[in-house]
């Protein structure tokens, strides 16, 4: 292999993510939630694709695939997530799956007399239908059986428990990934913003993924009726939080950072009647960025406007924090090696960029060398059937990926076997 190229199949390739398509096609682009009869069906036709290949497919008891290159000792592991949101798009997860098929295929095909290659990784429910991340936190150890217990659909209700007994998995043990088995692993994905698109490149190469903090405000006043309470004695929690999520949004604007975001996206109302003043209301505020020093001057300055708020009245404000996640780093020799094949196959049409989302690569860097590349969105569309890339930008990227694993694996950037 010293001596040959590793080459994938551009038409192999589309025809696989096209055939990945059909399994829940909604309009043009897909449903496939974790653990429908749509997601098993495409994960047995992915064990098939990549048997077929030459790996050998197995599948856990979480959903969890892993198509292993049974001659090689020295190798990355790339992949994503095959299940979708609901009613979404069509290569969200998917275009990361069959990357991992087509490079480990372009491995197998390319033989050589080096025993490196690719293993295929598909991971279960990184939409969270269930719980977050699902799959590759169970391949690397931290999901437990009570979790499971606990867990339910976030749309249907159901338990998680019963969900994989309907899959046909209930009785499968669940794998866990040996870390020292790789060098690293690597996942592709849309951008799913319009950066990439908007500055007229091709290739993002992911310097860090977002951290997540996410709080609840809870406002409370005093119910009465609707048509016979003067407004000057009023205590309105639903106007109060209105009021406060303005303030909020104002004053994070005169903050922010490059790539800082920040979203409320649940407002509730209780009672939720037209003609009753709500005594109580709660909204939801994410905020994303790459920066912990970020993070943190933003929840000292929402802690701040809540005070203010809670002090001035006429309702009470409360702060809760509901979760917070950290920013992953790409490891940087994962990301060198992206730059190195991007700049000789996407001359001046690359870039590094954080990625706003999050994906099953900020897992798996907890215990092993990471990396992300992402191809353009046309529209910036995401989580919506509308999604899209155009066919060049998916097969550069591939190509791409594909010269950073053998630059990884021959040129010496990580020990050699």
């Amino acid at each position: 292999m010293q001596n040959q190229t590793v080459t994938i199949n551009p038409t192999r390739l589309l025809a696989d993510l096209h055939q990945l398509r059909q399994f829940g096609a909604h309009k043009c682009g897909v449903h496939r939630p974790t653990y429908s009869p749509q997601d098993m069906a495409a994960r047995e036709w992915l064990m098939e694709r990549m048997r077929e290949a030459g790996l050998s497919a197995r599948m856990d008891g979480v959903g969890n695939i892993l198509g292993e290159n049974p001659r090689a000792r020295h190798k990355l592991l790339v992949g994503s997530h095959s299940d979708s949101q609901n009613y979404a798009g069509w290569l969200d997860g998917a275009l990361g799956v069959i990357y991992g098929l087509e490079i480990a295929r372009a491995f197998v095909e390319c033989g050589g007399d080096l025993p490196i290659g690719v293993d295929a990784a598909v991971f279960a429910d990184e939409e969270a239908h269930f719980a977050s991340f699902l799959g590759s936190r169970s391949a690397v150890g931290l999901l437990n059986d009570e979790e499971i217990d606990r867990s339910i659909n976030l749309t249907t209700g159901q338990r998680l428990r019963d969900a994989l007994g309907q899959a046909g998995l209930g009785a499968m043990p669940r794998m866990t990934i040996d870390p020292s088995r790789y060098d690293g692993y690597l996942e592709a994905h849309i951008e799913q913003g319009d950066d990439l698109e908007a500055r007229n490149l091709r290739i993002g190469v992911v310097t860090s993924i977002v951290g997540i903090h996410q709080y609840r405000l809870t406002f409370h006043g005093v119910r009465n009726h609707a048509g016979t309470t003067r407004m000057a004695i009023r205590k309105d929690a639903g106007a109060a939080l209105v009021a406060l999520a303005n303030h909020i949004d104002a004053r994070f604007r005169e903050l922010t950072a490059e790539r800082t975001v920040w979203t409320v996206g649940s407002i509730r109302l209780f009672p939720g009647e037209v003609s009753i003043i709500p005594d109580r209301a709660e909204m939801l505020l994410q905020v994303r960025d790459d920066d912990p020093a970020v993070l943190a001057l933003y929840e000292d300055e929402l802690r701040a406007l809540v005070l203010e708020a809670d002090r001035k009245g006429p309702c009470t404000v409360t702060l809760e924090v509901v979760s917070q996640s950290a920013p992953h780093r790409m490891d940087e020799r994962m990301q060198n090696a992206l730059l190195d094949a991007a700049g000789v196959l996407a001359p001046n049409a690359f870039q590094r960029m954080p990625s706003g989302a999050g994906h099953d690569a900020q897992i798996l860097a907890g215990v092993m060398p990471a990396g992300m590349l992402f191809v353009p969105s046309i529209g910036g569309i995401s989580h919506h059937w509308d999604e899209n890339t155009a066919e060049a930008d998916i097969v550069l990227g591939c190509q791409v990926m594909s010269e950073a694993c053998q630059n990884l694996l021959l040129n010496g950037v990580f020990p050699q076997f």
